[in-house]
């Protein structure tokens, strides 16, 4: 894994300073601490900064081909470079390195563009082409690996793995997109359909961009999607066994490393399915590591113990207090963009226990989106099978009139609080499922917002880009489209980005064989029954790992990482609250209502609401403006 950054300029092929890229990539030093390297041509400046885990003593980059006409910058892992490298080589290919990188150049001279569909792995690269005085930049299927770009003053454009990089640039513009504020309250996260900077954006997963001195910079072309139009027929044992297939697939392509590998273990079935596959296909104990927590209720460590001796793993579990709180700030430092997901925390924990015996770990993230294993996903299909019993012109007034009217009854048990299910039920299917995933619902963010504020964001609303993307999706049902959209803006947005900056943080690398995209796209065509059934997601994965895993690790209800942020806004973070509210930072944006805001921080410390998740967001925002130097 590694750190990429670079400078090309689109109109006059002009010299580039190395110490100007140099600082970029020095920003970028926690993602490659192995060694670092910077090239330059006219128009033109790759820069890498390497964590050595295949061909530990060759692949330096930046890297040239055989023939000195290409050159490339590369951050990722391809798990299928050996199966390239002998097809290459069939061709007339000849390489000097064991890695995967010169496959990458060779892919390119042979295939060009095309090359991207034969890579099967996570990456982002640049590839610049010495003989039409291209660049090409190229992210992979599911958004793994991060890739920025920003247009500059000086007629070039830059890009690097993470947002540090580019503001390492002495032009780069500090302007918040107020557009992006908006996303940010409504998903906790901002997409990768903008960035907080003005003037910056990610390439897409799944996307490609192709640059020439004198043209004008082209919009990403999508070289990668998913479809769930079509249904995959036959016995249900046959499903099985071709799941089975591709899991064992899936992970044991990313066991491949040259350096110690392991993996995370919650005790979850995805972590557990991973896990049980590792040992299967090792003939040395698996390394596992998991992070418990002080308090029995969000703790799992007993679960991720019974699968480390289930399977003999060499196992390492730490407790940490869940008064973590004194860490935000190196939260922030790490995402530079405002991020809410409070599970960040204890993901970086468990990724500083895992570094310290590996240097690569594999993780159970993604058969969540791909399978239908969230919460959301069983309300999803059981609420559309309600609409399509009342006609949206019933279910519209009458729903919408009852969850105005019922409480936010956030002290009730679960299955009491139907205010959400009631407007979303308001609504259709892909309203309902925006309602369903966001943080700030959109009545409450308006009451947020200054007046100057809603000026600001005009007709523009968060949710705009989600429908729109549930409503075009390849897609038959409103579960298939809730699953399109996650993988398209939630797991590239927030579960990806997450892993991504807390594992790089420590330099740790994280791969994730649940999303080997021959396994998405196998789960994309499973009919709804063999996603969803009696109430449980992850139907056909459960089935399917029951040869390996015990019911009680299975089927036990989903927790995931919990980080105790409501008892924090009533503890010790009070004070913090207060500040946000009447302090001068946010203050000075003219964004919110602070008088409004106030009262929610005075609600929530005396127990009469939870405001706690609206609360955190505006602390991550709040500490993100002063990591962007906006003050």
């Amino acid at each position: 894994m590694c750190g990429i950054a670079g400078i090309y300029h689109l109109e006059t092929p002009k010299p580039v300073d190395p110490a100007r890229v140099e600082s970029m990539c020095d920003a970028l030093a926690h993602r490659g601490p192995d060694g670092s390297g910077v090239w330059t041509a006219p128009g033109v400046a790759l820069g890498h900064r390497r964590l050595s885990i295949i061909d530990v003593a060759g692949s330096p980059q930046p890297m040239a081909s055989l023939d000195g006409r290409a050159m490339l910058v590369f951050n990722g892992e391809i798990y299928n470079y050996r199966e390239l490298r002998r097809e290459l080589q069939a061709s007339g290919a000849q390489f000097r390195t064991d890695g995967d990188s010169e496959v990458i150049l060779a892919a390119w001279q042979r295939w060009g563009p095309d090359c991207v569909s034969r890579l099967h792995g996570m990456f982002a690269f640049a590839i610049y082409d010495l003989d039409s005085r291209s660049l090409f930049l190229a992210r992979d299927r599911l958004g793994v690996k991060p890739l920025f770009m920003a247009p500059l003053s000086d007629g070039s454009l830059a890009f690097g793995s993470e947002l540090k990089a580019l503001l390492a640039h002495p032009l780069l513009r500090r302007e918040i997109d107020p557009l992006a504020v908006e996303d940010y309250l409504a998903w906790g996260y901002v997409p990768d359909t903008r960035s907080i900077l003005k003037g910056v954006t990610k390439l897409p997963a799944g996307h490609s961009l192709l640059l020439r001195h004198g043209a004008p910079l082209p919009k990403p072309v999508q070289w990668w999607d998913v479809t769930f139009a079509d249904r995959r027929k036959g016995k249900v044992e046959d499903l099985e066994a071709e799941l089975l297939h591709l899991l064992r697939q899936a992970v044991t392509s990313r066991m491949v490393a040259d350096v110690p590998l392991g993996a995370f273990l919650s005790g979850g079935v995805d972590s557990s399915s991973v896990v049980a596959l590792m040992a299967e296909a090792s003939g040395q104990p698996v390394k596992t590591c998991s992070i418990g927590f002080d308090v029995a209720a969000l703790d799992e460590s007993d679960y991720a113990a019974q699968v480390a001796r289930r399977f003999g793993t060499d196992h390492r579990a730490r407790h940490v207090s869940p008064d973590d709180f004194e860490a935000i700030d190196n939260l922030a430092g790490m995402f530079d963009e405002p991020f809410a997901d409070a599970s960040a925390l204890p993901t970086w924990r468990v990724c500083q226990l895992a570094r310290e015996s590996v240097t690569v770990a594999l993780s159970g993230d993604g058969a969540d989106e791909a399978f239908a294993g969230y919460r959301r996903h069983v309300f999803q299909h059981g609420e559309d099978r309600i609409r399509g019993l009342i006609p949206q012109a019933l279910r519209s007034p009458v729903f919408g009139a009852l969850g105005t009217l019922y409480p936010k009854a956030d002290w009730a048990p679960r299955p009491l609080r139907a205010k959400s299910t009631l407007l979303s039920l308001a609504g259709d299917s892909a309203q309902g499922y925006a309602r369903s995933i966001g943080f700030t619902p959109p009545e409450l963010r308006d009451r947020l917002y200054s007046e100057e504020f809603r000026r600001l964001r005009g007709d523009y609303r968060a949710e705009h880009t989600l429908l729109e993307t549930m409503r075009g999706a390849p897609a038959r049902s409103g579960l298939d489209r809730a699953q399109y959209a996650d993988l398209k803006q939630w797991l590239p947005g927030d579960i990806l980005t997450k892993v991504d900056r807390t594992s790089m943080a420590v330099s740790l690398e994280a791969r994730d064989p649940l999303l080997d995209h021959r396994l998405v796209e196998f789960a994309a065509t499973l009919p709804e029954s063999m996603r969803v059934r009696g109430g449980q997601g992850k139907w056909l994965m459960k089935r399917t790992m029951r040869r390996s895993l015990p019911d009680e690790i299975l089927y036990r209800p989903k927790q995931g990482f919990v980080t105790p942020i409501a008892q924090w806004f009533r503890g010790p973070l009070a004070q913090s609250a207060r500040e946000i509210a009447s302090g001068e930072r946010l203050a000075r944006t003219g964004w919110l209502d602070a008088a409004r805001l106030g009262t929610m921080v005075e609600e929530h410390i005396s127990g009469r609401s939870d405001h706690s998740r609206l609360l955190w967001q505006f602390l991550m925002l709040d500490r993100s403006l002063i990591h962007l130097g906006i003050s």
